[in-house]
């Protein structure tokens, strides 16, 4: 899922916020909790959507719901409502999380392999990665039968193909 500008723009002034006083992994943890229940709970996204429920009452019950929370989080939530931008809280949670890993120096990264790997080989593929891109790698494995054998990384925009499948189809284009 990519990002628009205006999730990006909440994103970077969320990260500004929560830089204020060293709370950028907490808040990282509220805006991804925030956006993964907006994607997934079809309650609590419908009663944020719902025209027949007054702004103040939506307000009042994320409040409630926030106690606990650092006040400056509760309150930019209260400006997304505002705004009326809670559709974009899933993009601006993934946003945040790009600030936050290239803040650590991290990348995220979709390993797509023929059949499951032992922790062995995920440790292998991780370590070889992270050398390639001189960060530290945070994987995400998954397979896919259709790529033969190899394997398929993507790591931000960078996509390394190393599969049999692409082999056998660049193998094919030269043929003809």
């Amino acid at each position: 899922m990519s990002t628009s500008a205006v999730s990006r723009n909440y994103a970077a002034t969320l990260f500004e916020l929560a830089g204020r006083d060293g709370s950028e992994e907490r808040f990282g943890e509220l805006i991804g909790a925030s956006g993964d229940l907006y994607a997934s709970d079809p309650v609590f996204h419908r009663f944020l959507n719902a025209p027949s429920v007054a702004l103040a009452e939506k307000k009042d019950a994320l409040r409630t719901a926030l106690m606990g929370v650092p006040d400056l989080f509760a309150r930019f939530l209260m400006v997304v409502l505002d705004r009326r931008r809670q559709s974009a809280l899933p993009a601006i949670a993934e946003g945040y999380r790009e600030l936050l890993d290239r803040q650590a120096g991290r990348i995220r990264a979709t390993v797509t392999l023929p059949h499951a790997a032992d922790d062995a080989l995920k440790a292998v593929i991780v370590e070889a990665i992270e050398r390639r891109f001189q960060q530290k790698m945070i994987p995400e494995f998954r397979t896919d039968d259709r790529i033969l054998g190899g394997v398929v990384v993507r790591a931000g925009d960078k996509l390394m193909d190393a599969s049999v499948r692409r082999r056998l189809e660049d193998l094919k284009r030269e043929l003809t």
